[in-house]
């Protein structure tokens, strides 16, 4: 558990190490921004359009819609509804695509999840990542409903954006999603939302293909002379599948793979097939299911095989290391190397075989996702043709590939975290490569977010607890800087739920001390306090007096953040004494520094400089330069606060070259804010107004209002020509 204590004080302090990253839904590009620039992002997340046919007429009444909206002022708000297969999100896309010249603000894209096994997705979490999209730090990032739903409104109500809600599942969904302002918004569901009628929403409800456009679509597919050659079968054909596009890609693409194969033999086995599938028919998607299952049947085996384990994935897109792992591809066992590949077949070469039948959706950067009910038509498979425990071991893989990757990435963020040992199962262990660098681990387990977060919830119901907690611990080094405070709380609430039931003591108190730092930043503090004293009380049962004394500075940064200043020294003040005695240096140097830092915030600046220096010395010692950087800009405080400029621009500028190195935008934003005051005091206002602007840019990129405010002041005085602040202006409540 070494070194929780530095991650409790950054997660207080709101230092971030490494530029605040912010990214689209899943699949967006990764942008760098900070404070008020990031309003600048445009987000372009729909995905690629696929070919259209035989829906003019439906485009013609949503345009219509459109004009009519604009020209009263409206926002532009419809439904598109169907059988799943019929083609909704083909029309969405080609319309909104359409429209990118006439709103150049951006297009945002959820894929609502009403079919997905895990249920459909909460609104909070699309409007977080929406938020995202628009370039809002994730630190920035409202915790509730309402409160995001309000920030999203207020970003869109002066941009010109499209927001497509695919498969939505109720109006209660949707309602928080809707932008401000006379954007576009387009739903599609299976089912019709009346309900969005008082919203002023416009009903497409989309019917199969009429023979024609059927027959058309399947020509398109097969891109030779059959059907021209062949109409009646062909016609026949596409009334075997309903009309439905979904089930006519299928079939021709099954077709268009065997160029010698004449339609009518296609024909005969789907009218075989059809018979036996009616009575499983749900949502009279009977032509799908009929042609999901011969394109299943005419799969080589090993692709057959990928596609039904495939039906296991617990989440909503994959790529090629989760097909390794589903097809137990060799490796290295330890999560340290990516694996090998499977001997018989390379799972990217399966995955692409998928795709060519239409079974599975490229959705760019080598990922994939199915339809939903290719997704479901892929579980049935699995229940069928797999039995309970080889789908358990499928599972077991999947999830030892996201923490044997998770875990790379923990180390690569910080490699200080301590590291309790991972338990796999049998195996194979196939983790990805996701380069080198802080920057793509982050990265990696931005764009999986939603994949661990599925496994970690699956995992707690089965007999794999232990994957629960493990990859909520794994995350910890991922939310203190990305500040995903939803994700935070969810999957340390079910990681703390799986240690207590598996009796594992040494899991639960992580999970009680990682979660608690988790509602420090949520600023539930009663909760943090409470979980951090639980962890205490196990650690003094279990006789552990290390992990005793670590919880007690987790303690004192509870009581700091409370105000309650005389019972964060006294538990700070004996963690510094404990812990070297316990054996851990590092902790005891971060105890005394934040012993310090109460000192002054009380305004005992000899108490505070005496305990800043012996933390520096400690700090150094153990090679943590960052925590001694810290240590620097507390001393320079401290001499600003005494009248001595000139020593405290000698501390302030050397940790400020540590602390731009790392990119700890809080920590740098201190620094430049008490650099600002060492310029006011000798009368330099327009180095000080330069300190203290980019001081500011800072405190509002990592959401801490209180400085924020503090330098505009500042400021404002220095603008309207004021004199310059003497050092007690300040005050020691800025330090944080």
């Amino acid at each position: 558990m070494r070194g929780q204590e530095w991650r409790g004080h950054n997660e207080l302090s709101g230092v971030v190490h490494g530029p605040s990253v912010q990214a689209g839904v899943v699949h967006g590009d990764v942008h760098i921004r900070t404070g008020e620039k990031a309003e600048q992002q445009l987000p372009w997340q729909l995905p690629p359009a696929v070919r259209l046919t035989d829906r003019t007429a439906e485009v013609e009444r949503l345009e219509r819609h459109r004009a009519l909206a604009a020209q009263r002022a409206h926002p532009a708000l419809a439904t598109v509804s169907g059988l799943g297969g019929v083609g909704k999100t083909a029309l969405a896309l080609a319309w909104l695509h359409g429209l990118r010249p006439d709103f150049p603000g951006g297009q945002l894209y959820a894929d609502l999840c009403a079919q997905a096994p895990t249920g459909p997705v909460e609104p909070a979490h699309v409007l977080g990542s929406f938020l995202r999209g628009l370039g809002v730090p994730p630190q920035q990032v409202p915790e509730g409903v309402a409160d995001r739903a309000a920030l999203y409104r207020s970003l869109t109500a002066d941009r010109r954006i499209v927001v497509l809600l695919d498969d939505a599942a109720t109006a209660a969904q949707v309602r928080p999603l809707l932008p401000g302002g006379s954007n576009v918004t387009l739903v599609t569901s299976r089912r019709r939302m009346s309900g969005l009628a008082l919203e002023g929403g416009y009903q497409v409800h989309l019917e199969p293909l009429a023979p024609e456009a059927a027959v058309e679509l399947l020509a398109a597919t097969l891109a030779d002379d059959r059907v021209a050659t062949q109409p009646d079968d062909a016609r026949a054909l596409v009334g075997l599948c309903a009309g439905l596009p979904l089930a006519v890609r299928v079939a021709g693409a099954r077709l268009a793979a065997r160029p010698q194969r004449r339609i009518t033999t296609m024909v005969r086995a789907l009218t075989a097939e059809r018979g036996r599938l009616d009575a499983l028919a749900i949502d009279g998607d009977h032509g799908v299911r009929a042609a999901l299952d011969l394109s299943y049947q005419g799969l080589p085996a090993e692709a057959a095989r990928l596609y039904r384990l495939l039906g296991v994935h617990p989440g909503t897109e994959f790529g090629g290391g989760v097909a390794g792992a589903v097809l137990g591809a060799v490796g290295d066992g330890s999560g340290g190397d990516s694996g090998s590949g499977d001997a018989r077949a390379d799972p990217g070469e399966l995955l692409d075989v998928l795709h060519d039948a239409n079974l599975l959706i490229d959705i760019g950067e080598d990922r994939y996702r199915f339809h939903d009910l290719v997704r479901l038509h892929a579980m049935g498979k699995a229940a069928e043709d797999e039995s309970a425990a080889e789908r358990a071991a499928v599972f077991r893989r999947i999830a030892d590939h996201y923490l044997a990757t998770a875990t790379r990435a923990e180390r690569a963020i910080d490699p200080r975290h301590p590291l309790r040992e991972r338990s796999y199962g049998p195996g194979p262990v196939v983790s990805e490569d996701f380069g080198d660098g802080t920057r793509a681990a982050l990265d990696w387990l931005e764009r999986e977010l939603p994949n661990l977060m599925a496994v970690i919830r699956r995992a707690r119901t089965t007999e794999e607890r232990d994957i629960s907690w493990q990859l909520a611990d794994a995350l910890g080094p991922f939310f203190l800087r990305r500040k995903h405070y939803d994700a935070w709380h969810t999957s340390h609430a079910e990681g703390l739920a799986a240690a207590r039931e598996l009796g594992d003591g040494p899991a639960e108190c992580r999970m009680l001390t990682s979660g608690g730092q988790g509602e420090l930043g949520r600023g539930d503090t009663a909760r943090a306090l409470e979980m951090f004293e639980e962890a205490a009380r196990l650690f003094a049962d279990a006789g552990d007096e290390l992990g005793y004394a670590r919880t007690s500075n987790y303690r004192g940064l509870a009581h700091q953040r409370a105000g309650q200043l005389d019972e964060a020294a006294e538990l700070f003040e004996w963690a510094a004494v404990e812990l070297p005695h316990c054996g851990d240096l590092r902790a005891g140097g971060l105890a005394r520094l934040n012993a310090a830092d109460v000192e002054f915030t009380r305004g005992r600046l000899p108490l505070a400089a005496e305990g800043a220096a012996e933390a520096r010395t400690t700090l150094l010692a153990v090679d943590d330069s960052y925590n001694a950087a810290r240590a620097a800009t507390l001393l320079g405080r401290i001499c600003l606060g005494d009248g001595r400029p000139d020593e405290a621009e000698r501390w302030l500028s050397g940790a400020l070259a540590v602390l731009r190195e790392v990119a700890a935008h809080y920590e740098t934003a201190r620094a430049l804010d008490a650099l600002g005051g060492v310029a006011e005091l000798r009368g330099q206002r327009e180095l000080a107004q330069g300190h203290y602007r980019e001081a500011l840019d800072l405190y509002v990129g990592v959401n801490r209002p209180g400085p924020a405010e503090g330098v505009r002041e500042r400021l404002r005085r220095l603008d309207e020509g004021g004199a310059a602040s003497g050092p007690g202006d300040r005050g020691p409540g800025d330090c944080g």
